[in-house]
């Protein structure tokens, strides 16, 4: 099982990439920090007839990622109760890619697994809910299996790592996340 992580905070080392990482543990994965390449704006180009226009930026590389890859974790924390930019613009691009006549976008996704780890400070579990179901729609557009959710507590660095429940729940998932990697 090829797995694939994109962390979609704007810094390093946060809270939302200390749980996800843990949540991954002892999983060989590839990592992409969506903070540290170049994605531009979706221009919508749907109803012309040219179609979208090739962009000059790192997007096509990560798309070419994540069709190579089985399972995808997002990892991201709560900005303003919901995604942040960097992870916005990537699926944002996801209109373009299902009219890219080099990929079977949408029937390669149908094919994966996706998992999303989430990290706030103002109630997460509850005003985070929002954006899990945001989650669930993009995955269910596009066919793709949702296998579940952790969502922490944390508002400094390395809090997160205060919130028992999210850490059990962390655990939990990695070792299913395991299993998983070794029925492949």
């Amino acid at each position: 099982m090829r797995t694939l992580v994109l962390y979609g905070s704007s810094r390093r080392h946060g809270n939302s990439e200390t749980l996800t990482d843990l949540v991954l543990k002892e999983i060989p994965c590839t990592r992409i920090y969506l903070s540290d390449v170049h994605i531009k704006p979706v221009v919508d180009q749907r109803h012309i007839e040219t179609g979208y226009a090739p962009v000059d930026d790192d997007y096509d590389q990560i798309t070419e990622q994540v069709l190579a890859h089985d399972l995808l974790v997002f990892g991201a924390p709560i900005y303003w109760y919901g995604m942040p930019a960097p992870m916005k613009l990537f699926f944002d691009r996801w209109s373009q890619n299902l009219r890219d006549k080099r990929y079977q976008f949408k029937a390669t996704l149908a094919q994966k697994e996706a998992y999303v780890v989430l990290t706030g400070g103002d109630n997460p579990r509850v005003k985070g809910l929002p954006l899990i179901q945001q989650f669930q729609y993009i995955f269910g557009f596009v066919g793709m299996t949702f296998g579940g959710y952790v969502i922490g507590r944390g508002d400094r660095p390395q809090a997160v790592l205060q919130d028992h429940r999210a850490l059990a729940e962390a655990a939990a998932l990695n070792r299913i996340l395991r299993e998983k990697a070794e029925q492949k």
